[in-house]
């Protein structure tokens, strides 16, 4: 009865889960037309909807031959991922792989059968993925493998490395996640769905990436631990402890928050360039699968500020929650406000004895600004009749039947977890 009451304090999130079951999610990621495609493309959305819990739906729903490319994009990237995290291949192997992968697309029988990675599907079987690399338009080719290039010549360059400086922070998330918001950027342009300004102005692309990918280094400290990898930058972390795996004491509880809320901060720089390149999108599809992910950071990182939590266990947005932001997030205003929402949920909670407090209060402000120029903030809490009759309604069924209605939005939850 305790989860039923939380339950019922969510009307709108109710909702939205039953929206979602009932079919209203097709109206933001409509299903794909798998009758449609070749044996080959359809053995690769095949990989997409097996490695990807976050991106699949929304890939799937992008509109014409972007689909596509995208696709292609996402699972040449797995693949090359799936090497760099393999720990059973060495070194002398290992780097000269990430180095020469961009080359293995242009390769038929190329494959790798050795891996004990669990996604080891896209290099077992890459010759169908390459296949489909090389029946895409030049201008999609020419981006993908450009871009697999970099990223490899970037991991091949910290496998030996640790992030010590803020600046390698934000280059190491560069070569993982900035680099395709940029590929990407550059196939919305090339698909003539969006401005050529869109896939030119790397930075803003740069930015879209990292804010993503900093929000998974952070929530996934205690993950990352366990699992012996370290992507906190020493620079700050080294100011709060001797080793960065300190902070998972509880007697260093405290100053592990604070360490905590000042990556958050500097995370959160990145939320103003993120508006100004949502604001540039003119078309649905891509609008929505660019949004998205960044509506469900934001929310994480409110979920993570000054959360003693994130030093104990995973600390995740709600289900309701996620599929709430997916159907909400469908246009800039929508957007706006709810960046507006959560930092303005993080400026509450911001303790005034933290060592970053006026540094968070700041970009906050800023952030503040750009969300709401004329200071009217736009609701996203208006409830119909029917609306609060639907949820009432859900919320009086047993709790373990509104788990299983829920269970069709979990791939939204965290853009983060592939």
């Amino acid at each position: 009865m305790e989860r039923v009451g939380k339950w019922l304090g969510r009307p709108r999130e109710i909702y939205n889960l039953l929206r979602f079951k009932m079919g209203g999610g097709a109206a933001v990621m409509p299903p794909l037309d798998q009758d449609a495609l070749s044996d080959g493309l359809r053995t690769c959305y095949r990989y997409l909807n097996q490695t990807s819990r976050s991106f699949a739906a929304v890939i799937q729903a992008l509109d014409g031959e972007l689909r596509h490319a995208v696709c292609i994009f996402y699972l040449v990237l797995r693949a090359l991922d799936t090497v760099e995290d393999d720990m059973t291949i060495s070194l002398e192997t290992k780097v000269p792989m990430l180095h020469d992968f961009h080359s293995y697309l242009y390769q038929p029988d190329w494959r790798y059968m050795e891996s004990k990675e669990k996604d080891k599907q896209v290099l077992e079987d890459f010759p169908t993925i390459s296949l489909e690399f090389r029946n895409l338009a030049k201008v999609y080719r020419d981006v993908i493998a450009d871009i697999c290039h970099k990223m490899g010549v970037g991991m091949a360059e910290f496998l030996e490395k640790k992030v010590d400086t803020q600046h390698e922070w934000d280059k190491y998330c560069h070569y993982v996640a900035g680099l395709v918001g940029i590929g990407l950027s550059r196939l919305f342009s090339a698909s003539e769905l969006e401005d050529l300004i869109v896939g030119q102005d790397t930075e803003l692309a740069n930015s879209m990436g990292l804010f993503l990918q900093k929000t998974n280094i952070i929530r996934d400290y205690l993950e990352d631990q366990l699992e012996g990898r370290e992507f906190w930058p020493r620079e700050v972390w080294s100011r709060y402890a001797k080793k960065l795996s300190d902070l998972a004491k509880p007697e260093n509880i405290d100053v592990a928050v604070q360490c905590m809320n000042e990556l958050i901060t500097n995370a959160l720089h990145h939320i103003p360039d993120v508006l100004t390149y949502l604001s540039r999108l003119k078309n649905q599809s891509v609008f929505n699968f660019c949004a998205i992910p960044q509506v469900m950071a934001i929310a994480t990182l409110a979920a993570c500020y000054n959360n003693k939590q994130v030093f104990r266990g995973l600390v995740k947005i709600r289900k309701g929650q996620a599929v709430t932001l997916m159907m909400d997030a469908t246009n800039i205003q929508a957007v706006k406000a709810i960046m507006y929402q959560y930092v303005e949920e993080i400026y509450r909670k911001v303790p005034s004895t933290d060592p970053s407090s006026n540094k968070t209060q700041q970009i906050i402000v800023s952030i503040r600004r750009m969300s709401l120029p004329n200071g009217v903030e736009v609701s996203r809490n208006h409830y119909s009749p029917i609306y609060l009759s639907c949820a009432m309604l859900l919320a009086a069924l047993s709790w373990q039947y509104l788990s299983m209605m829920s269970k069709a939005s979990e791939e939204y939850v965290h853009a983060s977890e592939n």
